[in-house]
């Protein structure tokens, strides 16, 4: 029974299990829209473009949060602005042009970092370090939380209509272009809570697949909304607690956690499940047999 409440003795664990709560809780909630909107593909290039703004904030401020929230901000801006222009003043698609300048931008960001004034490892960013989690981190991480949550929740219908009928939304005086950038905006800052949870590499995995497990169990949008919040939270205390156990970095294991429970919800999954439709179809098959047999 020791080895249930070991974790909780320590400080910095309490510290990373309360980071855990509030980045599972926004990244699961703002995954919902992510997952509807189908921008899992731009969420994980602005997740890359994030390192070249972590490594000149290191380089000219050091590693305050503050610091490195405006500086990967500033990047992920510059790559999805960047990708916009490009393809609007040329033939290249916007996916495409955000591509290519994601990687180079994760490229230039491996570059920089050896020019850091502190002592950082790239692994810290890449797959990020909960355990290091200080208390400016919490506060970050805490209003990044209340500025999302606040946003999400007083712009849902509006949102949702811009998402699923823009044109409409534009015909009723909803300002469609603001509310997508905003909602960019909110994916980056949720991105860049989590950095010190799972990094760089695996923040796309907190964010979308609680979204992505609790749509394949609920037909909701609000279940998608708080189920995937709830998950998020799950998710990232368990995979928390699962690498203190089993003495296994805290990123790898929130995911691998998040990434199970989509597989058992793909696979079993009472209405959209593989394994769930294969027993329903071959039941109405034998039903329908019988009911010839007897005639």
């Amino acid at each position: 029974m020791n080895w249930i409440l070991e974790p909780f003795e320590y400080d910095f664990m309490r510290r990373a299990l309360l980071a855990c709560v509030l980045v599972g809780f926004t990244n699961g909630f703002l995954g919902a829209f992510v997952v509807i909107r189908r921008l899992a593909l731009m969420a994980d290039a602005l997740s890359h473009s994030l390192l070249p703004g972590l490594a000149l904030a290191a380089i000219l401020i050091g590693l305050s949060p503050l610091g490195l929230l405006f500086g990967g901000l500033l990047a992920a801006v510059f790559v999805a602005l960047g990708g916009h222009l490009i393809s609007r003043s040329s033939r290249v698609k916007e996916e495409t042009a955000i591509a290519a300048l994601y990687i180079v931008a994760f490229a230039i960001g491996i570059a920089l970092i050896k020019y850091a004034g502190v002592k950082v490892s790239l692994d810290h960013f890449l797959f990020g370090n909960i355990l290091g989690v200080g208390d400016s981190d919490l506060w970050t991480s805490y209003a990044i939380t209340c500025v999302a949550m606040l946003l999400l929740v007083a712009f849902q219908r509006p949102l949702l209509l811009t998402i699923f009928e823009a044109s409409v939304a534009k015909t009723q005086g909803v300002p469609v272009g603001m509310l997508l950038g905003m909602l960019i905006l909110l994916i980056v800052l949720a991105m860049v809570s989590s950095l010190q949870a799972v990094g760089v590499l695996l923040s796309l995995g907190l964010l979308i697949l609680p979204a992505a497990t609790i749509y394949l169990l609920s037909d909701s949008f609000d279940t998608m909304l708080w189920g995937g919040a709830a998950l998020g939270t799950f998710g990232a205390v368990t995979g928390l607690l699962v690498s203190f156990w089993a003495n296994i970095p805290s990123g790898p294991a929130i995911v691998l956690i998040l990434g199970l429970l989509f597989l058992l919800a793909y696979l079993f999954s009472p209405r959209y499940g593989i394994i769930s439709r294969h027993f329903k179809r071959r039941h109405l098959h034998e039903e329908s047999l019988e009911r010839w047999e007897k005639k």
